[in-house]
């Protein structure tokens, strides 16, 4: 704990929908939804005025549809938004060599450590420079916490949404959190929370008065121990630059429970094949490879097999993840599947055997997987039924030859509807062509600011 307020949270407000707003000036103060678009899609952000029908971060797409009919459903933008994030995270490091991203939309910062605050006046300067930078740089908004510790910067970041900043002074912790619902507190989640309710605990007040030996026999030892720490207002976690990365995963969730096992391994290979582009670019390898599967009814496995050395092959992480699956009943159907790598390391021990076991294959004429063979049967069927109906997602950036810039509004029927404007213009015309228009396509999304660059 701090005397001083110079743990700064930063959380932008409403960030993927937002950054849709700014980019389509056609949608600005409009409810905008931003996430999976299919039957068991989920909501990844609403905007605000999405949020005023009751519609939230992690909601069913189909319930979010019953509440908001009339907004504007998108298909995410990750490589957009990680641009942004990554102009945010260039503002944060310029205060502190401190900066603890949480995720693309929020971090902590040590503000003593940068030498730009050391009390209540600085600390605030410091954080109003901010909110004004990120506006100029991205031409979005974040609210901004300051406190003596990062679970009180947090909540008081939450406070000051949207598009403000609270500080809250050293010393008033526990006056700030007793009347405030356990909720309030971090690892309180709803499992927690009505753990506690049935203790006849519901507000941070509460866990004080219970004492710290009633929640150790509610929670265990380490969770109750920390839990009435916090509730007394003690959080004296630091701010850390570098978070390792335990694992890499990826993971789909599917429109229809798959049946058939020749498309399950090749979903699983294809998953493998990310996983693989995921690990690369962090600068990893692994050793454990995991592969997740939830079945029809909701039940989810997960098997996990260690290799003798870290990898980055695509070959033997496929490989392993088929073996994993060859374990798995899948009769039911399955409704998601999910490949995943742990154990990470910055170097790779090429897997010698099994590449010996390919080259020796090779060598014999050995016939391909089934599933490379399932899959040479789709690209011939596919060039036998000629070229397949482009695709095109809602709120995705185009380019017409004619008519410049724009994004898609929505698809079918062999038609796709798309509005032209710019983040600088104003609202843009409608038009609507084939899906295979030779004029019309895909494009790189337009910087939120005239004259900045999409990194």
């Amino acid at each position: 704990m701090r005397a001083a307020p110079t743990i700064l949270h930063l959380d932008m407000d409403a960030f993927f929908a937002a950054a849709e707003q700014a980019s389509k000036p056609s949608l600005r103060g409009k409810p905008v939804i931003v996430g999976g678009l299919g039957p068991r899609g989920v909501v990844a952000t609403a905007s605000y005025e999405a949020r005023r029908f009751g519609v939230h971060s992690a909601m069913p797409m189909g319930q979010a549809r019953r509440l908001a009919p009339n907004a504007a459903y998108l298909v995410p933008r990750f490589a957009f938004y990680r641009s942004i994030s990554e102009q945010v995270m260039e503002l944060l490091r310029r205060l502190s060599p401190l900066v603890e991203p949480l995720s693309l939309d929020e971090a902590f910062v040590d503000l003593e450590a940068g030498g730009v605050a050391a009390d209540g006046a600085s600390a605030r300067a410091a954080g109003e420079r901010l909110r004004v930078d990120i506006l100029a740089t991205t031409g979005l908004t974040g609210s901004v916490g300051l406190a003596g510790s990062k679970m009180i910067a947090k909540i008081a970041s939450e406070e000051a949404k949207p598009d403000g900043l609270v500080l809250i002074e050293p010393g008033t912790e526990r006056e700030l959190l007793g009347p405030r619902s356990v909720r309030i507190l971090p690892g309180v989640g709803p499992a927690t929370g009505e753990h506690l309710r049935r203790a006849g605990m519901t507000s941070v007040s509460d866990l004080v008065e219970a004492g710290e030996d009633e929640l150790v026999r509610l929670l265990g030892r380490a969770h109750g121990a920390s839990l009435y720490r916090m509730a007394q207002g003690y959080d004296d976690r630091r701010v850390v630059a570098e978070r390792d990365a335990k694992s890499v995963s990826v993971e789909d969730t599917f429109d229809v429970d798959l049946h058939d096992r020749v498309r399950i391994r090749l979903e699983v290979e294809r998953l493998a094949e990310r996983c693989v582009r995921r690990l690369r670019a962090s600068g990893h390898s692994g050793r454990t490879i995991v592969l997740k599967v939830r079945r029809y009814d909701f039940s989810t496995l997960t098997r996990s097999e260690t290799l003798r050395g870290p990898t980055d092959d695509p070959a033997v992480v496929r490989e392993a993840a088929g073996r994993l699956l060859e374990a798995v009943d899948t009769t039911g159907g399955v409704r998601l599947l999910g490949v995943g790598v742990s154990g990470l390391a910055d170097y790779t021990q090429e897997d010698l055997f099994a590449q010996a076991v390919a080259d020796a294959e090779a060598d014999a004429g050995a016939e391909p997987e089934a599933g490379a063979v399932a899959e040479a049967e789709e690209v011939a069927e596919a060039g036998e039924r000629g070229p397949a109906e482009r695709h095109w997602a809602p709120g995705h950036d185009v380019r017409h030859a004619v008519h410049g810039a724009g994004w898609v509004q929505g698809s079918g029927v062999g038609r796709v509807t798309v509005r032209f404007e710019e983040p600088w213009s104003g609202p843009g015309r409608v038009r609507t062509f084939s899906v295979d228009d030779p004029e019309l396509e895909p494009s790189e999304p337009l910087p939120l600011v005239r004259g900045a660059t999409v990194a």
